[in-house]
């Protein structure tokens, strides 16, 4: 039986390093950005904003990963011409170097830079760092998701209940109907969690969540490396019909879909 990419990769610990390293070069360059009064800020488009740090991030994982996996192609949001890459290869990485833009603009610290490894549609293994809070995230359905801190703790990651009580991540604010509809099916008592960006999927990952519904767009980036860190706990990400997400699809948008913690 072929190994898989990722398995090639967290069965090598050199290479595993240089990655997890690449992720914080990123953050440095996220980090950088953050930190003085111009973001260079402009509207794509789409009109989605992108920064300084956005570009800053998208060079420094592509150029590392053509130094440390030249044979996988690399698809990211910010290459525009890449995306037809997804639809052709078996294996890619598929990068957001910024997800979260208008949570870097407005200084909330709540933003991520996300790297995933695409195999067969699926995600294999994810990245997810949170710059402004020196954390890096990573696992995938073959290997147990872990958190890093900038200090080299190492936590693995571990999703709970609590009787009686679901946690759904969800706005106050921002609750759109089909949401609201969600929310209110569920039987008991029910407790909403914020975040922004990935964070949303990682607070079912580390166990501060139950269930992330997300009924509204959002592209293949957005999602797919947190993907992997959730199925790295055995939780699930699914359209509302119950199928696994899938990527490299000819539309890059996804379906609605909800994030699930499945605990023994």
């Amino acid at each position: 039986m072929t190994m898989s990419r990722a398995n090639r990769i967290t069965d090598n610990d050199a290479l595993l390093n240089n990655l997890h390293r690449l992720m914080w070069d990123a953050s440095d360059a996220i980090m950088t950005v953050y930190k003085e009064d111009d973001f260079g800020e402009i509207l794509k488009s789409d009109q989605s904003p992108v920064t300084r740090a956005d570009l800053a991030a998208h060079h420094v994982l592509v150029g590392g990963l053509k130094r440390l996996m030249p044979e996988t192609p690399v698809v990211s949001e910010e290459d525009a011409e890449s995306v037809a890459i997804g639809r052709d290869a078996s294996c890619y990485w598929l990068i957001d170097p910024l997800d979260g833009t208008k949570e870097f603009i407005n200084r909330n610290d709540e933003f991520t830079c996300n790297l995933a490894l695409v195999e067969d549609h699926q995600p294999t293994l994810g990245f997810v760092s949170v710059p402004a809070l020196g954390l890096l995230y990573y696992g995938g359905p073959t290997s147990k998701s872990k958190r890093i801190s900038r200090h080299g703790e190492i936590t693995s990651l571990k999703p709970s209940q609590q009787p009686g009580l679901t946690r759904i991540v969800a706005s106050k604010s921002h609750l759109n109907a089909e949401t609201q509809a969600f929310i209110d099916s569920i039987e008991g008592e029910v407790e909403l969690v914020q975040a922004g960006s990935s964070l949303k999927f990682l607070r079912v990952a580390e166990g501060l969540a139950d269930i992330y519904p997300r009924l509204g767009p959002t592209c293949e980036w957005d999602t797919a490396a947190a993907h992997a860190v959730v199925l790295g706990v055995g939780g699930s990400v699914t359209d509302l019909d119950g199928a696994e997400l899938r990527y490299g699809k000819d539309d890059i948008l996804n379906p609605y879909f909800v994030v699930r913690a499945q605990t023994s």
